[in-house]
């Protein structure tokens, strides 16, 4: 059995197996540190975790598809034209729709091309990431657990006194927005925070329902805002 499956592959090209594990390796880890990196660097509304994990399933597949072509100039074109005729076919809305799809046509180009282990590892490797992804949430950013909005009557100079109270319950605070009211005077405050305890929140906003200078105060938890 063991024979049988080291020498599955029956390709025109031999294929050394520590080499295309090697590879899978590799590309693994490098498309993890620049998923890393997107992660901590993103800013805006656009964050996508399906983003983040096809970041790291793109160069594994990329990978086994160099291995599987083997400078075959034949196999190239091959391949090029399934791309060409899934595109024309359908669109794919999600980035790890695309990186399935892509995964499956290595898979079947592996098998058609006879190399048999090379799609058994390959599936093996590729179906391992996907059920790590699924089973860790890899991806997901926990930035804050509430969003606050304050009117804010005091002047500008006075808002030391709420910045402290909100240290007192908060491990990071971000002051996403900070604008004068329309037609109401004072300063509309946006803040994002990040409990120290987000089971006590309902202390933090009777705190600040208290606090001399907040005359409206509204709040949203996190887990009410779509991850795009």
């Amino acid at each position: 059995m063991n024979d049988w499956f080291l020498r599955g592959d029956y390709g025109a090209a031999p294929t050394n197996y520590a080499t295309l594990l090697i590879a899978i390796l590799l590309a693994f880890a490098c498309g993890h540190a620049v998923a890393w990196v997107y992660m901590f660097t993103h800013t805006g509304l656009s964050y996508s975790r399906s983003y983040v994990t096809t970041l790291i399933l793109m160069p594994v597949i990329v990978a086994l598809v160099m291995m599987i072509l083997a400078n075959n100039l034949v196999l190239a074109f091959g391949l090029m034209a399934i791309f060409a005729m899934v595109r024309f076919r359908s669109i794919l809305r999600d980035t790890l729709d695309t990186a399935y799809v892509l995964a499956v046509i290595v898979i079947g180009l592996a098998c058609g091309t006879l190399k048999f282990t090379s799609a058994v590892i390959g599936t093996a490797a590729t179906t391992a990431m996907m059920f790590y992804f699924w089973s860790t949430s890899f991806g997901t950013r926990h930035r804050y657990d509430l969003i606050v909005n304050i009117h804010w009557v005091r002047t500008a100079a006075e808002l030391a006194e709420l910045r402290q109270l909100l240290s007192r319950h908060c491990r990071d605070t971000q002051f996403a927005s900070q604008r004068s009211g329309e037609g109401y005077g004072g300063i509309d405050l946006s803040c994002r925070l990040l409990l120290r305890d987000p089971e006590r929140s309902h202390e933090l906003m009777q705190e600040l329902g208290a606090l001399n200078g907040v005359s409206r105060l509204s709040s949203l938890q996190a887990a009410d805002e779509s991850e795009l």
